[in-house]
């Protein structure tokens, strides 16, 4: 159970899940869910991470599913929902995990989205789970799963040009969005990831 190996690795650190929730400014009731047997969010797990020196996916690894064959796939997180249409909140708490290669596990740091909404249809449809390539720049042209406000995230196709950035769905009927660039800066505007893979689910 993930609360029972968080508190032994607080323990080897000479902390306590209490003091490292203080020190993180995490609410008493992410521990009361962590012991209720509910998975962290993707945001709180990162932080958790960072607060006992581990990589994330080592903390996943060891607290969520059984160790895997390196021969075998690599788990990674269902983190959350991305809109297809208008943005709305990214990262909610862990959904499910999907397996890649470890070659493609090798090549970065991953993240899965479960897609919501119809902007990206016929390729990308609601129900899908893409697999995302964490990265804040991207070539145009991509998939990109994008930032907005600093905490709603779209997933579209995106335009760079001199003036701004185009996030593009691929239904047409829906209309691109332009973000300014003084729009990027203010709002923000980021890039979360690369999507390099789309699972489509039936």
């Amino acid at each position: 159970m993930f609360y029972e190996r968080l508190k032994q690795l607080c323990k080897d650190r000479g902390t306590s899940v209490t003091r490292m929730c203080h020190d993180l400014g995490l609410s008493s009731a992410n521990m009361s869910n962590w012991k209720a047997g509910r998975m962290p969010s993707y945001t709180s797990l990162k932080q958790i991470a960072d607060y006992l020196g581990l990589p994330a996916d080592v903390l996943i690894a060891k607290g969520y599913v059984e160790p895997v064959n390196p021969k075998n796939g690599v788990k990674v997180p269902v983190v959350g929902i991305v809109h297809a249409g208008v943005p709305i909140e990214a990262v909610q708490d862990i959904l499910d995990f999907e397996e890649i290669t470890p070659e493609l596990a090798a090549s970065g740091e991953f993240m899965a989205l479960r897609v919501s909404g119809d902007s990206m249809e016929p390729r990308i449809c609601a129900g899908d789970v893409v697999i995302v390539r964490r990265q804040p720049t991207a070539e145009n042209g991509d998939v990109c799963v994008v930032m907005v406000n600093g905490d709603e995230a779209t997933l579209k196709k995106i335009q760079r040009t001199d003036d701004g950035i185009m996030l593009i769905p691929f239904n047409s009927n829906y209309a691109p969005m332009f973000f300014t660039n003084k729009q990027i800066e203010q709002l923000p505007v980021t890039i979360l990831g690369k999507v390099i893979e789309n699972r489509q689910k039936f």
